[in-house]
């Protein structure tokens, strides 16, 4: 754990990169980035969305250092900045089935209460 006075430093500029998380098409476009770096257009057309959402979503990413531009010519390459968000998206992922499964757990429990007879 952090000391308060890092914790305080740290807090705001954690709280930037999870607002850049806060988007499911960010987080897909993050995916696709591990696996090979795409062009704006490619990567618009592999997830289904037009090119100037595409872009803006990728200069957000780009701001908060999670994503990284070369110009390749007169194109822009994008790729993953930092393999180990991946592993922070797998946490996220853990924690969202965790909580996924005791809500189920509970609707299960209220069934079964609603099924059984009353006296």
């Amino acid at each position: 754990m952090l000391p308060p006075e890092q914790r305080e430093e740290f807090a705001p500029m954690q709280a930037e990169i999870c607002a850049a998380l806060a988007h499911p098409q960010r987080i897909l476009m993050l995916c696709a980035l591990a696996e090979r770096p795409y062009h704006v257009s490619g990567l618009a057309e592999h997830l289904g969305m037009s090119q100037p959402v595409a872009s803006r979503h990728l200069r957000t990413l780009r701001e908060q250092g999670l994503v990284c531009a070369t110009r390749k010519g007169a194109m822009v390459e994008y790729r993953l900045a930092d393999p180990r968000l991946l592993e922070a998206l797998r946490v996220f992922r853990e924690v969202l089935q965790e909580r996924l499964a005791r809500r189920a757990s509970l609707l299960e429990v209220a069934a079964a209460a609603e099924r059984s007879p009353q006296p």
